[in-house]
């Protein structure tokens, strides 16, 4: 299991995230920024949990995005 986190408030909508994580990712057309889709809003952090299967695209979106707001973290069982 692993958990994503994002600030969605520093998302400057470059749309790296969307092409390398397609199926957890999309863009909002009002705001221009990324969703999370899945997640849940705490004070402005949003998170998901998710199966392992989704770590690897996940992490590559988490490297290349260019105000680095995406973090993965594995969780233990």
């Amino acid at each position: 299991m692993i958990q994503i986190a994002y600030k969605r408030e520093k998302c400057i909508g470059c749309n790296y995230c969307i092409q390398l994580a397609p199926d957890r990712w999309r863009m909002n057309k009002k705001d221009g920024r990324s969703v999370l889709l899945g997640s849940r809003n705490k004070r402005g952090l949003y998170t998901v949990k998710v199966s392992d299967v989704e770590y690897e695209a996940n992490k590559a979106s988490a490297k290349v995005c260019p105000v680095k707001i995406i973090r993965i973290n594995k969780l233990s069982r």
